[in-house]
Parts: structure tokens; sequence; C-alpha cells
């Protein structure tokens, strides 16, 4: 018997991720790599306002209330720097009832188009008092639609220094840059070493 038979293979951490998203939780599990086992489930969460990091922090309460047991949620917002944040949390309302050329067109009346994606990873469970939160930020401009439409606001946002948007890129120079990866990287990184 060699020596590799006798290591036992390494024990991979379980999360469910709340969400009844497929894109996002393929792109979830795409970012993840095999590091963990991840299933999904979809919950019915009222719609919070505030900051984002307080309505992530409600969000994944709510969710391991009505669960019973440990989450992750995500909420993602898209942040333009002349609008002082906005739409951030609310880009899907937003989305929603303009679609992607609308949403562009609200910088119409401003020089500056930069924004930022931002990813918020709350993570609840039966050991805490309060949900761990993990931030993702990706610079970048907002433009005129490119790029299929699948997917959100993604033809939209071309990331700083890169030519494409995200809904152009191919998927895996996406899930190294964007704000989702950068989120969950830190989710990673905070449970291989804890």
């Amino acid at each position: 018997m060699n020596q590799n038979q006798n290591e036992e293979a390494p024990k991979k951490h379980s999360i469910t991720l709340c969400t009844g998203n497929k894109n996002k939780l393929k792109e979830f599990i795409q970012i993840m790599g095999d590091q963990f086992h991840i299933d999904s489930e979809p919950v019915d969460l009222p719609e919070l306002q505030g900051p984002p990091l307080l309505i992530a922090k409600e969000k994944a309460i709510l969710a391991y209330e009505k669960l019973g047991k440990a989450c992750v949620t995500e909420d993602t917002s898209l942040c333009f720097n002349a609008l002082n944040g906005m739409p951030g949390p609310y880009v899907k309302w937003f989305l929603d009832a303009t679609g992607p050329e609308g949403l562009s067109k609200m910088l119409d009346g401003f020089d500056d188009k930069t924004a930022y994606a931002q990813c918020i990873l709350s993570y609840m469970g039966p050991e805490l008092k309060e949900p761990i939160q993990f931030v993702g930020q990706t610079p970048g401009v907002i433009i005129r639609p490119r790029g299929p439409g699948h997917f959100g606001w993604d033809p939209i946002f071309q990331p700083d220094g890169y030519t494409e948007t995200y809904a152009e890129m191919d998927k895996d120079v996406k899930n190294k840059i964007s704000h989702r990866h950068k989120a969950i990287q830190k989710f990673i990184d905070h449970f291989l070493v804890n």
C-alpha cells in the first residue's frame, strides 16, 4: 500500500448559498473551485433598505432564521460615483424598471461615468451572534450596453484596465477579476485558515 492510500482526502467544507439564481450559483461554484461543497436554496426575503452592509447583515440573519442552518447570502451592488453610490443595492429594481440601456443613461448628465461593482457575502451560522461579512469591489466605468444581456447589468460595466464589459469577457477572465471573486476569495481565506 502506498503512502497516498493511507492519507484521507481533505474534507470539503459544505455551505448553503441562499439564491434561486442559476447564473449566480454557477459563477459562485466556478470561483469557489473544489474546496467547498455548495448547495443552494432559494429563500424569499424582504427587500430591505439602508446601507449595503446593513442590508446584507439583516438578510443573512433572516435567511439563517428561515433555513435553520448555516448559510451564505450575497448582495450585489452597482454603485455610480456621480450618484454617491446609487443605485447601489437597489440596482435590481432600477434594472427591472429601465433595462441596461436605461441604467446606463442615468449618467448622461454627468461627466463622471466611474462606478464600482460590489459584492457582500454574509455568513451566518449557529456559532455566531452576527454574520461575518466579506466585501469585494471592482472599479470600472458605465458604458452603453455591449455583449449578451442574460446576466443583469454585466453589459454596461467595464472594469478598469479592460476594453470589454463583464458581458463580453470570457467567463474565466471575469471570474478572476470580479467583485464576486474578491469577496469569495476573502471568504475562502477566512474559512480555510480558521
